[in-house]
């Protein structure tokens, strides 16, 4: 029972950190615009776990709209030559760099924030989500380019310690084929 209540305890002390994880003030959508890598990923989400270590490099497609939102477009080649797709449209919030979406796939409901982004290079994104009552904080680091500094996979490291998950769940993801264009 007390450990129980240890790792309970632990779980809402790093929710409660993810929930206070603000975005990048000065958010340029323009500048976030076309194509980023999914260089590292990182979450304590048990099917993440699970997979972690089949998961590989894939493809964002980030495209501002005229309102304001967000649409998020995702792809990964599979090994049998199949390629893993998910588009969603993330909603402009009150707070610039903060947008919300409800998964298509998954039904979560999600809480995203661009945390730091050098336009021309990186991006470190923090998302909550939330499916029956059950939060999970999920960390991505985007690259314009497939390589990244040590420094800046350090950067994502830090984040990802900081809102709570476990560091055997942050991993960056080899390097794969892209998915041709849809």
């Amino acid at each position: 029972m007390t450990l129980l209540l240890t790792v309970l305890g632990a779980m809402l002390c790093s929710l409660m950190a993810s929930s206070e994880v603000a975005p990048q003030a000065d958010i340029n959508l323009q500048a976030m615009a076309g194509k980023w890598y999914l260089i590292g990923f990182a979450t304590n989400a048990q099917w993440f776990i699970n997979r972690k270590a089949s998961m590989k490099m894939g493809t964002a497609t980030f495209t501002p709209n005229a309102d304001g939102d967000l649409e998020l477009s995702y792809a990964s080649l599979n090994t049998d030559g199949s390629c893993w797709r998910m588009n969603n449209l993330a909603k402009k919030t009150s707070v610039p760099g903060k947008f919300t979406y409800t998964s298509e796939r998954w039904g979560n409901e999600n809480d995203m924030r661009m945390v730091d982004v050098k336009y021309d290079e990186y991006a470190l994104i923090h998302t909550i989500k939330s499916k029956a009552g059950v939060l999970t904080a999920v960390n991505k680091l985007y690259g314009r380019g497939k390589d990244l500094s040590a420094e800046l996979q350090e950067k994502f490291r830090q984040l990802s310690l900081e809102t709570g998950i476990l560091a055997e769940n942050i991993v960056f993801l080899p390097k794969n084929a892209e998915c041709p264009a849809a």
